[in-house]
Parts: structure tokens; C-alpha cells; sequence
């Protein structure tokens, strides 16, 4: 059997809404859509992100700095706050995105990755994670049991939940993640604290990490240009994504 590639893309810096935006259209409109895909991206200024099914009152409540940031665009007059915010079109809860490495992986519905259940998915990803880091001498494991989680929002990385990747000794959330799943796959985005780690050559994780889930996948990492998505599609998708309605969608 030939073995695919796991398409590693350029690194990107955007917006909050430009990178979810782009995550999505990476799921959706990929050209080779067999091809599972890799990315890490910066971000233009400080941003929080929260997940699809998330509460406004709950990030209001917990994020007060973005509140009048939110007022400002539903009323078109200029931000007084540098807080970039968007919801996800991933699951999950508040993330912090200020001291994060962030990271999307894209897995093709013909992958057999893509059938089984959303936690063993997450598991397996953040095995790969877990095992990147500890070869950089920065040891990481997956959190195999946890008390039940609470019903409800939540503010990531203030509690590791079952198959985050935590400190051994510590118990202190390094990673986490959100999912979505759909007819073209399933994506996942990912976020490191970096500060729950010591020092850290991040290029070199990226190239270590890639190679652990090109292993997980069962494919070779491959470096990929850059794809030809629709400017104008992805244009059109930013300002959904930074738009009230969709920040404040629930």
C-alpha cells in the first residue's frame, strides 16, 4: 500500500477571525482533499477564541476586557480594546491565545483516524504531542483519568480535562484541543501554553511534532506550498467570522 503524505504548510500570522476562517476553508476546500494537512500560525495581536457552542454572556462574563470591544463593533465605532475575539468553528471553551502555540490538523474522511470516536481522536493527537515534547526533554503525558468534567462553558487550560497533555508530576495543562467533524473530515485545533513548558526551540517541536503525527497517520511529513484557496471565499469568511453576528451567534 502507498503511504500518503501529511501535507506541513507555512507557517501564517493573521487575525483571529482570518485564522479560523482559513482553518475552516482548509477543511473545506482543501485542492487535494485526501491528503491529511498540518499547520502552525501566529497571530496578528493579543486574541481569545471560544468554541461554536459557547454562551456569549459566558465569554462576557469571564473575558469583561473584550466587552466593550464587542459594543464598539455592533455599533461601527472603533475599537478602544487590542483584544482580538472570534468563536471557533471547533468545539471547546475559552482559549487564551496571548502565550499559546497553536496548530490545526486537518484529517480526510477517508482516513481511518476520521471514524473513530471524538475523544480517542483527540487521544491519539495529543499522544503524538506528548511524545514530541519529551524528546525535546520537556516531559508530557496524556491525562488518562480526571474527575467529571462540569456541564456547561468553560475557560480552557484552568483545568486539565481526560486527554489533555499535562506536567507528569504536576498535573498542569500543557495542551489541549477542539474538534469539528463533517462530511470533507475532521479538524482539529490545538493550542500549547507555553508557559506550562520549559524552553523550547518551537521550530524544532514543529518539525518533531509533524513527524509524530505523520507516524500516528500512518504517512510520511511533507513539507507542502502554500494552497490555492478562493481569496475572495476566504475574504468573504473573515468577515463572517469577525462579524457580531456570528461573535455573537449564541
Amino acid at each position: 500500500m502507498i503511504r500518503p503524505f501529511l501535507h506541513v504548510l507555512p507557517s501564517r500570522t493573521g487575525g483571529a477571525a482570518e485564522n479560523m476562517a482559513t482553518d475552516f476553508l482548509l477543511l473545506q476546500r482543501y485542492p487535494q482533499p485526501e491528503a491529511p494537512r498540518f499547520r502552525h500560525y501566529e497571530w496578528r495581536k493579543e486574541a481569545f477564541t471560544f468554541g461554536f457552542s459557547q454562551k456569549i454572556a459566558f465569554v462576557r462574563a469571564n473575558l469583561p476586557s473584550v466587552l466593550s470591544a464587542i459594543a464598539s463593533a455592533k455599533e461601527g465605532l472603533p475599537h478602544s480594546s487590542n483584544i482580538d475575539l472570534c468563536r471557533r468553528p471547533t468545539g471547546g471553551g475559552i482559549v487564551d491565545h496571548r502565550n499559546d502555540w497553536t496548530y490545526t490538523l486537518v484529517i480526510p474522511r477517508s482516513h481511518a483516524l476520521y471514524d473513530l470516536p471524538a475523544p480517542q481522536s483527540y487521544r491519539a493527537v495529543h499522544e503524538a504531542l506528548a511524545t514530541a515534547l519529551t524528546a525535546l526533554g520537556q516531559p508530557a503525558e496524556v491525562k488518562l483519568e480526571c474527575e467529571p468534567c462540569p456541564d456547561g462553558p468553560t475557560v480552557c487550560f484552568t483545568r486539565a480535562e481526560r486527554f489533555d497533555v499535562v506536567q507528569p508530576r504536576t498535573e498542569r495543562k500543557i495542551a489541549g484541543a477542539a474538534q469539528k467533524r463533517n462530511k470533507h473530515g475532521l479538524l482539529l485545533q490545538g493550542s500549547i501554553e507555553k508557559s506550562a513548558v520549559g524552553a523550547v526551540d518551537w521550530e524544532v517541536f514543529a518539525e518533531k511534532f509533524a513527524g509524530e503525527l505523520a507516524r500516528v497517520l500512518r504517512a510520511d511529513a511533507q513539507a507542502a506550498p502554500w494552497p490555492d484557496l478562493n481569496e475572495d471565499e476566504l475574504a468573504g469568511l473573515t468577515e463572517q467570522y469577525s462579524s457580531p453576528e456570528w461573535i455573537e451567534y449564541r
